[in-house]
């Protein structure tokens, strides 16, 4: 079984290299099954699929990593690259586009200021 934190340390090449090897024995595996092979090759796909998965993790992670790295002085991130959230909030105005206030209600505030009431006890 192919760990994870191991993957890491691997260079581009030599994931594609293992992940280029575990297909071969996955497809090995398929015909052994259909072949009417031992219980324990049949068992053994499942793990051989994980460890695919996990190679293919690590791979994209590394690309999403390096591809991060890249743009990171840009003025705009590519779109993958960007926070998700959902779309009512990254449409939503900024807190500081909150505070604008048109010229028509700067004038009305200047003009219209609230009242003061002193209150009789």
């Amino acid at each position: 079984m192919v760990k994870a934190y191991e993957l890491r340390g691997l260079s581009k090449e030599e994931l594609l290299k293992t992940l280029g090897d575990l297909r071969k024995e996955k497809s090995d595996l398929a015909v052994a099954k259909v072949t009417g092979g031992a219980a324990s090759k049949i068992a053994k796909i499942k793990t051989v699929r994980k460890n695919i998965a996990r190679v293919l993790t690590v791979h994209n992670q590394q690309q999403k990593e390096s591809i991060r790295r890249a743009a990171a002085g840009q003025k705009y991130l590519p779109k993958d690259l960007r926070m998700k959230k959902t779309r009512a909030i990254r449409l939503a105005m900024t807190k500081e586009e909150k505070k604008i206030k048109t010229l028509k209600q700067t004038k009305k505030l200047r003009h219209f200021p609230q009242r003061k009431y002193a209150i009789k006890c």
